[in-house]
């Protein structure tokens, strides 16, 4: 009996062990051309992704003020909820990003994500994203500053994403 039993077990093992064998190789033919296709996309991608770390993004730096002409209702709440005192607003060195450049829309860059900006004059350094700008904005980024501060404006400066502060989770 327990001949029998053990036969059945290692019959069925066998077919089982043929008939997956079979099947992963179709599917290994079936898919071959698609994982090429993926390898190849994801290689181009770390490619891209090296030349972003290594020259930045290349963008306009301009500056806004927390009023209700320039914000919305709240200018005293950026994007990301972080309340502020509106006379102190140039001391937080925080920034609004232009949509494309935020992760909600597809950007690289995301709310609390600390940036370096170059290329940008006296308003060179670091600062943290905690707003959004204008979806008519493309590329550009609005330094918050105080009432009374000049206005200026900065072409093809670059921006970084700075790897020793994480805001992400996990």
């Amino acid at each position: 009996m327990k001949e029998k039993i053990l036969a059945t077990v290692i019959a069925v093992t066998a077919v089982n062990g043929f008939f997956s064998t079979n099947m992963f190789k179709k599917y290994n033919n079936m898919y071959k051309d698609q994982i090429v296709h993926l390898t190849l996309a994801n290689d181009r991608l770390i490619t891209e992704l090296a030349e972003f770390k290594k020259y930045g993004v290349n963008v306009d730096v301009t500056m806004y003020q927390p009023d209700r002409i320039q914000c919305d209702d709240t200018p005293d709440i950026t994007a990301d909820g972080t309340r502020i005192r509106i006379h102190k607003a140039s001391e937080y060195k925080f920034v609004a990003l232009s949509r494309n450049l935020l992760k909600r829309w597809g950007g690289p860059f995301d709310y609390g994500d600390f940036i370096l900006i170059k290329d940008a004059g006296h308003k060179d350094g670091v600062y943290q994203v905690r707003d959004t700008m204008n979806p008519k904005w493309v590329n550009v980024v609005d330094i918050l500053e105080s009432k009374g501060v000049e206005p200026y404006k900065f072409t093809n400066a670059h921006i970084f994403k700075l790897p020793w502060v994480s805001t992400e989770k996990g």
